[in-house]
């Protein structure tokens, strides 16, 4: 027991050093408070990123609150996870590599009573970071152009805490509430004939926010699920500075300061999903969900907020026919994943498409497993300015299983 809590001692403080060094390096993290991220727990991220009608019976389910009314009891569980993302960026003349890895998440959960159970998770919502040199944008209601060249770095990040409870043999339903936190740096200098004007600016976000949860059986192999999601406004203040250069002389018009920003509004999401067993060793997970971003009312300097659809479709296979032989305790998925994106640039939507292979593999004679996934995706489109990002993504959840609760029989 000892050992376990200096183990999970060090995972913690490891992830939280390393949160601030996960970065996305994609071009799109410009816009808003930066790509939004995705940091599933368990096999999630192996089978499309569905799952809002599984249980948390193995592994924390992040997608449904009402999932955690299913934690087997006297059991704590942990998950940890990170990911290795190469991704190839294609332009309209030119193209470019980046590698880089990232922590997403850690989370535990318990049980509280037979029939509920609670999780508190720590995972990034969006991170920024980009870098822009010398892109030609035209000016409003002229025929002139100006050039930006910008870089930013930061994000905001999820503190959540769950509940889950049953309510009957078919019916669990559940909560979550979310504490958005983080900050944004932007900088970035605009070139006009021969004047250049330079604006350094770091915002510092937060906010709170719900979400609600519900799962019913409609018979022991299938289930039926949704999420609701409620629609919120994340507060923001900034500190800026600003000058400007024009025939060699640097004149400040801003130095350090401190201004309420626009605040960031997050939309009415809603989820359903379905998941169906077969014979006992197949399953399978389908999600939809609508973001209603046009509800929010908000646009960005080189681009709109729109309506966004996504779909998540997954199945894991595992043979059990002998439960003492390790290799058929092992769990096999695959998904695919698709969303029509929240930005419109231009015109273009960006969108995001994958395809996944996964693994669960069982640590010991519990219920601690390591999942390993690989995704290949595409995001955006090579048009207009737009930027086309071909990735190869590996991710890694440890899952782990601890009965902590049981009083010891044998000294």
């Amino acid at each position: 027991m000892k050992n376990k809590i200096i183990f999970l001692i060090g995972i913690v403080l490891l992830s939280f050093n390393s949160f601030s060094q996960s970065i996305s390096s994609s071009p799109y993290s410009l816009y808003g408070v930066g790509s939004l991220y995705d940091s599933d727990f368990g096999i999630i991220p192996s089978i499309g990123s569905s799952g809002i009608a599984l249980p948390s019976d193995v592994f924390i389910n992040n997608l449904n609150p009402a999932s955690l009314a299913y934690l087997p009891l006297n059991h704590f569980m942990f998950d940890v996870g990170g990911k290795a993302i190469a991704t190839t960026f294609e332009g309209s003349s030119k193209s470019e590599k980046r590698n880089n890895f990232q922590f997403s998440h850690i989370a535990f959960a318990f049980p509280i009573t037979k029939k509920s159970g609670f999780s508190v998770a720590l995972r990034p919502y969006s991170s920024s970071a980009f870098t822009i040199s010398n892109l030609k944008l035209p000016i409003t209601d002229s025929n002139d152009f100006y050039y930006l060249t910008a870089t930013g770095s930061g994000g905001l990040n999820n503190f959540d805490f769950s509940y889950g409870y049953l309510f009957s043999k078919k019916f669990a339903a559940g909560v979550s509430a979310t504490v958005l936190f983080g900050n944004t740096t932007d900088d970035r200098s605009y070139l006009i004939s021969n004047s250049i004007t330079t604006i350094n600016k770091k915002t510092d976000y937060s906010g709170v926010r719900a979400t609600l949860g519900a799962q019913y059986k409609i018979d022991s192999t299938f289930t039926i699920a949704s999420t609701f999601k409620v629609p919120t406004r994340v507060k923001a203040s900034k500190v800026q500075s600003v000058e400007t250069i024009a025939n060699e002389v640097i004149t400040t018009v801003e130095s350090d300061v401190a201004s309420d920003a626009d605040d960031y509004y997050m939309p009415l999401e809603m989820g359903f999903g379905i998941s169906k067993r077969f014979k006992n060793n197949i399953n399978v997970t389908f999600d939809y969900e609508k973001s209603l971003w046009n509800n929010t009312n908000q646009s960005d300097s080189y681009g709109d907020f729109v309506n966004q659809d996504r779909f998540g479709l997954g199945f894991t296979y595992s043979t059990k026919k002998n439960v003492r032989r390790y290799w058929d305790r092992i769990q096999y998925a695959g998904g695919l994943s698709y969303d029509n994106g929240y930005l419109e640039i231009g015109g273009k939507r960006v969108n995001n498409a994958a395809i996944t292979l996964g693994l669960s593999l069982p640590i010991e004679n519990t219920l601690t497993a390591l999942s390993i996934s690989y995704s290949y995706g595409q995001k955006g489109r090579v048009s207009d300015n737009l930027i086309k990002e071909n990735y190869h993504k590996i991710s890694f959840n440890l899952s782990l299983d601890g009965i902590w609760f049981v009083k010891r029989k044998i000294e």
